[in-house]
């Protein structure tokens, strides 16, 4: 059996990310294209695009090998697991119970995509060993 190393949780994370999105994204465009309203579904679509972006961002990282290197790449790969969480889960949540006040937590999810992005831009130049 492989050794256990410090990329096994991002790795596993970002894999299980990448095939949900590819399942949630199948289903929206199959299962839900017929009952969901178009603009109820536009939003849908909108956080199945983000979840499979950032689920191949976090693949990226996990595979790098670099996650244990840099605190802030660590840091940027939590923040944007949560984006996906929080961003994508609320349009998610929103489009297929019709509650639109869930939009309120997206821009969340914004914020975690956008610090995630910083922290991992700020570690090309600190973490240095």
């Amino acid at each position: 059996m492989a050794s256990k190393n410090s990329n096994s949780i991002p790795l596993f994370l970002s894999a299980i990310l990448g095939f949900l999105a590819v399942a949630l994204g199948a289903f929206g465009a199959h299962g839900l294209k017929s009952i969901l309203t178009p603009d109820l579904l536009a939003i849908y679509e909108t956080g199945a695009r983000y979840h499979l972006i950032h689920a191949v961002v976090l693949l990226v990282l996990a595979l790098s090998g670099k996650l244990s290197e840099s605190k802030f790449r660590r840091i940027g790969f939590w923040l944007i697991f949560s984006g996906i969480l929080i961003f994508s889960g609320s349009l998610y949540a929103l489009s297929l119970t019709g509650i639109r006040v869930l939009g309120a937590i997206t821009p969340f999810g914004g914020l975690a995509f956008l610090t995630g992005w910083a922290s991992i831009a700020y570690s090309a130049f600190s973490d240095k060993e």
